[in-house]
């Protein structure tokens, strides 16, 4: 898969030892890492719970991916990723989530993020590996695998 691009992942966006008393508290603690590496303006965060309200962004494999809807559009600066694990899951309309994966993309960007998150979130041991990662480092190697990390 040479082709792709790294994933927009800024290191301080990866939160690996959150807690979240609901899906809702998840997806804004997804927004916040989001607004805190200046990737969107905070009006994108009630965009993220709009979207969820109006369809799942749960994934399978304990694993969702919340973002906003178009109107949120206006309020993203950059494409990104945010990366949070809750070790103890989220109740998320009965299934448990583990890993949450944010994204704020400008214009049709979310269709390339979806899609490569899509190839990691298909290969089971990658899919595990990001479930069960401790140590933000791992994260991003698992987001690059063409070994386009960034230094610690």
């Amino acid at each position: 898969m040479p082709e792709t691009a790294p994933l927009p992942l800024d290191p301080r966006a990866v939160r690996l030892t959150a807690s979240a008393v609901s899906r809702d508290d998840a997806i804004r603690q997804c927004g916040r890492a989001l607004v805190d590496v200046g990737a969107v303006a905070e009006p994108y965060v009630d965009t993220m719970i709009e979207r969820e309200r109006s369809i799942s962004t749960y994934v399978g494999e304990g694993v969702a991916i919340p973002h906003g809807t178009l109107d949120g559009k206006d309020s993203v600066h950059h494409d990104a990723i945010c990366v949070l694990r809750f070790p103890g899951g989220v109740d998320w309309d009965g299934q448990a989530v583990t890993v949450c994966v944010g994204i704020a993309a400008r214009g049709d960007g979310h269709v390339r993020l979806l899609a490569e998150l899509a190839q990691i979130l298909l290969d089971p041991d990658r899919a595990r590996a990001l479930r069960e990662a401790t140590r933000v480092e791992d994260v991003v190697r698992l987001l690059h695998p063409t070994g386009e990390e960034t230094a610690a």
